[in-house]
């Protein structure tokens, strides 16, 4: 809508900020509230609001009397409601999940789940679009969160259990980040997320820009990239389901960073558009380790304590610096082309992959010398009979 309206590849990134920056502001504050209240009734409250905007959206649209900015003020609205919806509904997950070493395919399944949907909605969403009209796609999505908050309600979760706090949200906010400071697995999970998320990630700011002008396609077309790039994360996701207890996982999200980048160039010059599917689907493929893999390395080694926290920053890296991107990615491309902007991002990707192996490699060698250096110091113990 907004392409159609403007014509604009800054505006496209300039709704990305817009629908993202507020999750950036107020993620930290999402996160407190996620360790202080029941993560259950913060969840219902963010997708009732949800809800609401999802109607109001619909409502603007039906009566065909709205702008551009009236459209983007209700995109920030959404972007402040996820601020708190993400960082309860990930803690929420470790709650649902009774024996803990399940908690990684757990996660990779709750992904699955979401990227299947995103397989599948685009398609169906284009087809609405383009064959009913705008205001029939945005009511679907206002209706279905009615399955989303039905669902919600009938979960049995443990009885809540109310735990005092001694600190104020500035103090909490504080001991947050104090925590993630001193706990450098987790502090490096986050900083390559931040850097994906930055100049990578936003690349799905541009695909209406190759669905109109250079696959001279429709609204179907951008709904059929967008579900190719889905099929990918769906994929990314069943496998790593699939993987064992004990992988690791740190090595995959760096090998898969490396899939993601080569995905986004081989696609960003790719002109025939079934092999541009194909190379959608790559880039999905390694796309969905950045979200997945980073979310289960947290949620795994996080103190109990500290999740909502920690979660909001993993939220504001992942959520918060995407606007930021879609800001310089709007850009670029209006200076070097669509097509140079992707494949810069492509090159980005392998860069990041490559620099997280060679972390994980000088890691892997200061703890073999560390090891070499204790055996050499210990000291014989004598047996007295």
């Amino acid at each position: 809508m907004i392409y159609a309206l403007t014509h604009s590849k800054l505006m496209l990134g300039v709704t990305l900020f817009a629908s993202m920056f507020p999750s950036f502001l107020f993620s930290f504050l999402g996160g407190v509230v996620a360790d202080r209240y029941n993560r259950f009734r913060v969840l219902m409250a963010t997708q009732v609001a949800s809800m609401v905007q999802a109607v109001l959206l619909t409502a603007l649209v039906f009566f065909k009397h709205y702008s551009v900015w009236e459209i983007i003020a209700l995109s920030v609205m959404l972007g402040i409601i996820n601020a708190f919806d993400v960082p309860a509904r990930q803690s929420l997950v470790y709650e649902m999940v009774e024996d803990k070493n399940d908690l990684p395919q757990a996660l990779a399944l709750n992904s699955s789940m979401v990227n299947l949907s995103r397989l599948i909605g685009p398609g169906i969403a284009g087809f609405i679009l383009e064959k009913l009209g705008d205001d029939v796609c945005f009511g679907l999505n206002a209706v279905s969160f009615i399955a989303v908050i039905g669902s919600l309600m009938m979960m049995r979760l443990p009885k809540y259990v109310k735990k005092p706090h001694t600190k104020n949200v500035v103090g909490e906010l504080k001991e947050g980040f104090t925590y993630i400071k001193n706990t450098p697995s987790i502090a490096f999970i986050i900083v390559m997320l931040g850097l994906i998320s930055l100049f990578v990630l936003p690349y799905g700011t541009l695909i209406p820009v190759y669905a109109k002008d250079i696959f001279h396609g429709t609204a179907t077309d951008f709904g059929w990239i967008d579900s190719a790039i889905g099929l990918g994360a769906f994929s990314g996701a069943m496998f790593l389901a699939s993987l064992k207890p004990g992988k690791n996982l740190k090595k995959v999200l760096a090998i898969n960073t490396l899939i993601f980048g080569a995905g986004l160039v081989l696609f960003s010059h790719e002109t025939f558009y079934p092999l541009a599917l194909v190379f959608s689907v790559i880039g999905g493929f390694g796309m969905m380790s950045q979200i997945t893999i980073s979310n289960t390395l947290i949620q795994t080694t996080v103190d109990p304590a500290m999740r909502g926290r920690v979660i909001s920053f993993y939220a504001m890296a992942f959520f918060g610096l995407q606007p930021f991107g879609g800001l310089i990615i709007g850009w670029a491309s209006q200076q070097i082309g669509v097509q140079n902007t992707i494949l810069a991002e492509g090159c980005i990707a392998l860069v990041i992959g490559l620099l997280h192996l060679r972390f994980l490699k000088m890691n892997k060698q200061k703890i073999r010398s560390l090891r070499k250096q204790v055996e050499a110091n210990a000291q014989p113990v004598q047996i007295v009979q």
